[in-house]
């Protein structure tokens, strides 16, 4: 009660920091965490606009009630159309002819001459022109960015055109992969600063730039809120053992290690069942794999569900499994292990930064379904093990991964970084 009292001491005694965020779909199913940031910045007296350039990826009888109160009040960039386009496109002519050309030419350079770049990077610019005029009629200087994907190039155009900065919050490990395609170097350059969610990110964006550039950069970790992924109840013998797995169902995720290793677990009598909460390309691929290997029956494909029946299927499962190929620090991990579900996931990437191996989880090589398979019935077999494990990452997540602690240093960010701009109302 007394750190919740002296915060909001410390937002009132401050004039509240003014700023737009820029997203490429909100809400969205897989991004939670960025919605959950938004309403805590508000809580601590920030007053955010948000914009997205995709409507929601689910329709809204299926979002929650704060998910379809933030659609209502987000401007999306797509519904506009072309007379929103059009609209933006003459008024900035208008008022900011410099910017307008200074930003067109900008957008042409980044396109060069790949037609199909070229195409996208006037798209973008085109969308920066209909962020930059919401920006103006909110008197707002600052617009903030997750993700170094096309949303970001949308930012940096945007203040080549009009009068404002932008920063980015860096998850990664895709823009590392292809920095020349995401335009990375010149974001670094042109970002007034850069959060990133942990030290394998500000690793990667260091290696792309030179050391004058690395002041800019911010660790700023995600989290989850531990009051509401609450520890569920421990079953010490489970029929059958439940293991859940939480994300978009694509390659980069290795769902198809996890099916082998299940399979795997089969062979040798093991009685369980693979809950795969999520959607996505690799679907279909998925099922026909699960078919085969005969894991019809102990395999569920739940699809894409919101935040109030993920922990209901949380609360069911007894381990969780991510087999991942390539991860930021992902935020499914933190809400299990807030819930006190022991995890069983890759040593890649940002993953050990959250998951000390043995001490809050277990950790196992990237495609190896053997290791995953073993870890899996290690814990099958040792309740205790999966106990200590459970209780061990919910304490690593109310350390170090708690949300409203680490969006209370975001906020410390955002106010010595802005400080001096004339967002600042």
């Amino acid at each position: 009660m007394n750190d919740t009292h002296n915060n909001k001491e410390r937002a009132e005694s401050q004039a509240p920091i003014r700023l737009a965020y820029l997203v490429s779909r909100y809400p969205a199913v897989s991004h939670t965490f960025i919605l959950r940031e938004v309403l805590r910045l508000r809580e601590l007296g920030f007053e955010i606009t948000v914009a997205s350039i995709n409507p929601p990826d689910q329709p809204p009888e299926k979002l929650t009630a704060a998910e379809r109160a933030e659609m209502e009040r987000t401007y999306y960039v797509k519904r506009h159309g072309v007379l929103g386009a059009a609209t933006a496109t003459l008024a900035t002519l208008a008022t900011r002819p410099g910017g307008f050309f200074r930003g067109l030419k900008f957008a042409l350079r980044l396109g060069g001459t790949d037609l199909k770049k070229l195409a996208y990077s006037l798209f973008y610019f085109v969308e920066a022109l209909m962020i930059g005029r919401c920006m103006a009629r909110g008197t707002l200087t600052h617009l903030h960015v997750h993700f170094a994907t096309p949303a970001a190039t949308v930012a940096l155009i945007a203040s080549r055109i009009f009068p404002i900065s932008f920063s980015m919050t860096v998850h990664g490990p895709d823009e590392f992969y292809d920095a020349p395609g995401y335009f990375l170097s010149q974001k670094i350059a042109g970002a007034t600063f850069i959060c990133c969610i942990g030290a394998y990110a500000r690793s990667q964006l260091m290696k792309l730039s030179p050391p004058d550039h690395w002041n800019k950069f911010e660790i700023s970790p995600l989290g989850v809120d531990p009051t509401l992924f609450a520890p569920r109840p421990f079953r010490a013998d489970p029929r059958p053992f439940e293991i859940i797995c939480v994300g978009r169902l694509t390659p980069a995720k290795g769902q198809a290690i996890l099916l082998d290793a299940m399979a795997r677990l089969r062979v040798d009598g093991r009685d369980l069942r693979l809950r795969f909460v999520g959607d996505g390309p690799d679907r279909a691929t998925l099922e026909r794999i699960a078919i085969e290997r005969g894991l019809g029956g102990v395999v569920v494909f739940e699809g894409a569900v919101n935040q109030d029946r993920i922990r209901e299927l949380y609360a069911a499962a007894d381990v969780f499994a991510l087999a991942s190929f390539a991860e930021g620090i992902p935020v499914v991990l933190m809400e299990a292990m807030a819930m006190t579900i022991p995890c069983v996931t890759t040593f890649i990437t940002g993953i050990p930064e959250l998951i000390r191996d043995g001490q809050d989880g277990l950790l196992v090589a990237p495609s190896d379904a053997e290791g995953l398979a073993a870890a899996i019935a290690r814990l099958m077999d040792d309740a205790e093990l999966r106990q200590r494990l459970g209780a061990a990452g919910r304490a690593r997540v109310e350390d170090k991964y708690n949300l409203h602690r680490n969006i209370d240093r975001l906020a410390a960010i955002f106010r010595r970084r802005l400080s001096g701009e004339s967002g600042r109302g």
